[in-house]
């Protein structure tokens, strides 16, 4: 069997950004990092590095849609993080990510982590359920 390509999924928030990366035979989905934002371009360079790290081909970024489907203002803000990310030549792919965070809760909860330990890993948490959609062909 072939391996899939190595993928790097993302949770773009206002004041974070949830990272996971999929194991080598893309399959499963792994929380790695939560970033705080510094900024469009320094967020884009991070990210760059991590995709190096990895030796990931692509970001699976989750794209938060209104409740209707439509795209609002959030949406907006993550498009631009997209946009600066794609322009230094990284390959990018969205998923509807709604939901995403309290798919994440809930698995957390299943965990039986406490309220503080969940809040320091619930973006990168996010990430790995988004990452995993794409996974299972979910876009």
């Amino acid at each position: 069997m072939q391996p899939r390509m190595r993928a790097l999924g993302l949770d773009v928030g206002a004041k974070t950004i949830g990272v996971a990366v999929s194991d080598e035979l893309g399959l499963a989905a792994h929380p790695v990092a939560t970033l705080e934002r510094r900024g469009t371009a320094k967020d884009v360079a991070r990210v760059r590095e991590l995709l190096e790290q990895y030796h990931a081909q692509c970001a699976v970024v989750g794209l938060p849609l209104e409740g209707d489907g439509t795209e609002g203002h959030r949406a907006a803000r993550v498009r631009v993080f997209m946009r600066a990310l794609a322009a230094t030549g990284v390959r990018i792919e969205e998923v509807d990510e709604r939901f995403s965070t309290v798919e994440a809760e809930e698995v957390l909860l299943e965990a039986d982590l406490s309220r503080r330990k969940r809040k320091q890993v619930i973006d990168r948490a996010a990430a790995a359920v988004i990452l995993q959609r794409w996974l299972r062909g979910e876009h």
